[in-house]
């Protein structure tokens, strides 16, 4: 079974309707000017003919300085790779509606040119969707006016055809980039981990025509999970799988479903960071063992991350449910944020080193950007974000999403007036993401979605008073259902006063400061000396020789950064990131101007630039949010709706209960772990409804975690509801609550009662001796399982 696309113009028609199916290929003397240049067979893929294996890296060249395209190209040849996996984020491309660019450091043919220049080959994923710790997983928010509450990534027209439109846009600007055309692409994904979100196999089959109308003629294939691989493969599309350990199960599955090579379409290096967790690393050691196997089975695979980069600007992500990702996208690679290289490179060029091609000899490492640090310097003046304001007003009576308002993201605020009257609670249907609220110019609460808290308690007036709402719209979720994303202020939003009925807010003012997609500052007018409540801050640097700099934003709240004019990124001093990554390129000889949003205040209007990176240094004192523990548990007299013991290993496992039952949360009990030790892990929790399918879970939270690993690993609970099988909830063990013994409880707020017939469980993920492996455990469901109060 064989994937082949001719050289010749005569042929590529053909070969366009075939779009990457596995066919025979018949080959003879008189049709060898016909031959593919790449071809899928049933055992190996096919460079000219002849085998070649697949070793291929990731990177984002959005998330890496276009300065910086060649050396970060000349370090993934040297580690032992011979292909550079691409994405392309649609978003990036086309923030608003029909205007596509593709300059400057969106320039993705000159990186697929550079790329060849350094003997390498090219995989392309397009999407439409991406995912990658990415604003809306690469979809424009402008999707998000349609009104529809699950369109995204399915057969609706809306988005359907803005999808073909981008995906013809692709072929328009990447066409020529083939391997039938002289260019270096060798294979083209459609969409992506598929098998994790839908089931609808006709939607594939769309997007893959989308591809064949936008002239690609090289092999497509689609890529998921290993849990995935079964569901989602068509025989139209080449299927690899993705995972970070057990090769050997990833590519059993692949075997049971297609002829062909195996492939690993993401192999993880290391893992992304998000806000308020521990800086994430992989194993070394374990991941060359891997590919070692996989090499040595005849595999290919591309690592994901090779070189991870910074997602600069507003780009970066939010993990499910509400876990934005930090501006570091360091990963852990073996190729750092900085382009630098050190044991974990060695290792994996070590470990490749001996699968080369006869006669393949590996070049050195090009050597280190220059780095310089900066004297500390404060920045004097600031400018009240309030008076920063534009002046355009949108009237509403009751606040809709800000999307509805063609706003596309950044601060946003909401005025309403609140008349006289008794103590009582303010409360909005959901607020996106954070927001700071103010009684006449004085805070007086915050709301955070994190925790799906919406509620803020306000005082007794005599008077009427003026409730302004200050929101900061941080990401877009990149994974599941939950890229429905909508951002701002949802109405209705109540006041109740104390034994009251719930009154309507109504006639709103809103104003916006949208950063639209290069994070763009607005007019600001600065004054010296410290704004009151959220502002902007202004002061400069001068260097005499430019080289890469971190600036040390640990003294600053939360916020972002220009430098220049330009959008470095955002900063947040829970951490784990305490530096931003500024490269040279960016700095000027002499006077550079940097401004600062800080949304909570800065302990000191300073900071320097260091030759090293802080990426992982907690400050939890300086975040929003309740501490789980704070929550009480309100497990006394409630019956389990089910309890038993799961099976061992690392398998998914459902178990229905005897009769559905309702409630709003959702505990899991864990009584004693398979290894006898005093710990639980979970790496999924999904629940399941009377016909055994997983149940909506876009609003769900934690509302209780007897404890959690935060020291270590990030072990928090949030892990549990994420979607990746890769991360888990993992029981403390250092520190003082590591004495604690079974049971363990984890507690799930549902967002609304729901009705529960049975639950599906993914064990903590790895090889056989991992802790927290739950064997007996119960579960239960109630209204209120645990409570603040």
């Amino acid at each position: 079974m064989t994937t082949t696309i001719p050289r010749r113009r005569l042929m590529q028609g053909a070969a366009a309707a075939l779009g990457g199916a596995l066919l025979p290929l018949a080959r003879s003397a008189h049709d060898a000017a016909d031959a593919p240049r790449f071809s899928i067979g049933e055992n190996d893929f096919l460079l000219d003919g002849k085998r070649i294996q697949i070793r291929c890296g990731e990177i984002h060249f959005a998330r890496v300085p276009r300065e910086y395209w060649t050396h970060r190209l000349q370090a993934i040849k040297a580690m032992g790779l011979n292909t550079v996996c691409a994405y392309l984020f649609w978003n990036y491309h086309e923030w608003r509606e029909g205007r596509f660019d593709w300059q400057g450091q969106r320039d993705a043919a000159e990186f697929c040119r550079l790329a060849q220049k350094e003997g390498l080959w090219v995989i392309l994923r397009p999407g439409p969707y991406a995912c990658a710790e990415w604003e809306m997983g690469g979809l424009p928010w402008w999707l998000l006016k349609h009104d529809g509450d699950a369109f995204l990534r399915t057969r609706d027209d809306a988005f359907v055809r803005p999808a073909r439109r981008w995906l013809k846009e692709v072929g328009r600007a990447l066409g020529p980039q083939q391997v039938t055309r002289g260019g270096p692409i060798l294979m083209v994904q459609v969409e992506n981990e598929y098998g994790f979100f839908g089931d609808d196999l006709d939607y594939l089959r769309v997007m893959r025509q989308a591809l064949l109308d936008a002239k690609f003629e090289v092999p497509l294939f689609q890529c998921n999970p290993t849990n995935a691989v079964v569901k989602s493969h068509l025989p139209e599309l080449f299927s690899v799988a993705n995972f970070g350990s057990d090769p050997q199960a990833g590519f059993a599955k692949l075997a049971a479903v297609q002829k062909g090579p195996l492939m690993c379409g993401e192999y993880y290096s290391g893992w992304f960071d998000t806000w308020g967790a521990p800086h994430r690393r992989g194993d070394a050691s374990k991941a060359v063992a891997d590919i070692a196997t996989m090499l040595k089975a005849n595999g290919s695979f591309s690592l994901y991350m090779a070189h991870g980069g910074t997602t600069f600007g507003l780009w970066g992500g939010c993990d499910r449910p509400f876990r934005p990702d930090t501006t570091s996208y360091d990963y852990d690679a073996p190729i750092s944020e900085a382009g630098w290289v050190g044991a974990k490179f060695e290792a994996y060029r070590d470990g490749m080193t001996r699968f080369l091609a006869p006669g393949e000899v590996l070049p050195p490492a090009p050597a280190p950007m220059p780095v310089i640090a900066i004297a500390p310097f404060a920045l004097k003046e600031s400018a009240s974000v309030f008076a920063s304001l534009p002046r355009k007003v949108v009237k509403d009576v009751s606040p809709k999403p800000i999307e509805h308002y063609d706003i596309s993201r950044g601060l946003v605020a909401y005025r309403v007036t609140l008349p006289a009257g008794p103590a009582g609670v303010l409360e909005a249907a959901k607020a996106r993401d954070l927001a700071w609220v103010f009684v006449d110019g004085v805070q007086v609460g915050t709301m955070d979605t994190r925790h799906r808290r919406y509620r803020v308690d306000v005082a007794a007036r005599t008077k009427s008073v003026t409730v302004e709402i200050l929101l900061y719209t941080i990401a877009r979720v990149n994974f599941g259902v939950e890229i429905h994303d909508r951002k701002g202020l949802h109405g209705p939003v109540t006041f109740t006063p104390a034994n009251g009925a719930p009154q309507p807010l109504e006639n709103w003012e809103i104003r916006a400061i949208d950063f639209d997609a290069d994070g763009v500052l607005p007019p600001l007018a600065f004054k010296a000396g410290r704004a009151k409540g959220p502002a902007f801050w202004r002061g400069s640097f001068e260097v005499g020789s430019t080289g890469d700099t971190f600036l040390d934003m640990a003294s600053w709240g939360q916020g972002i950064v220009w430098i220049n004019g330009r959008c470095l990124g955002r900063y947040w001093s829970i951490g784990p990131t305490q530096t931003m990554y500024l490269p040279g390129p960016w700095i000027k000889r002499g006077r550079n101007e940097v401004v600062v949003l800080d949304l909570t205040g800065p302990q000191s209007a300073r900071m320097a630039g260091l030759r090293t990176p802080i990426l992982d240094q907690l400050q939890p004192k300086n975040d929003l949010a309740r501490a789980l523990g704070k929550a009480k548990l309100r497990l006394e007299g409630v019956a389990p709706v089910h309890e038993g013991a799961f099976a061992p290993g690392a398998a998914t496992q459902d178990v229905m209960f005897a009769a559905p039952a309702s409630g709003r949360q959702f505990c899991l009990e864990s009584l004693n772990a398979f290894d006898g030790k005093n710990f639980a892990a979970v790496a999924e929790i999904a629940l399941l409804d009377k016909n055994g399918k997983t149940l909506n879970q876009s609003n769900w939270t934690i509302a209780y975690a007897s404890s959690e690993e935060a020291r270590k690993e990030d072990g928090s609970a949030l892990n549990a509801i994420n979607g990746q099988t890769t991360d888990h909830w993992h029981s403390a063990y250092s520190g003082a609550a590591a004495r604690a013994e079974h049971p363990h409880r984890l507690i799930i707020d549902l967002g609304k009662p729901v009705e529960v017939a049975g639950l599906r469980y993914t064990p903590r993920q790895g090889a056989a001796g991992v802790t927290g492996r739950i064997k007996q455990y119960r579960a239960y469901l109630g209204e209120r399982l645990a409570s603040d109060n």
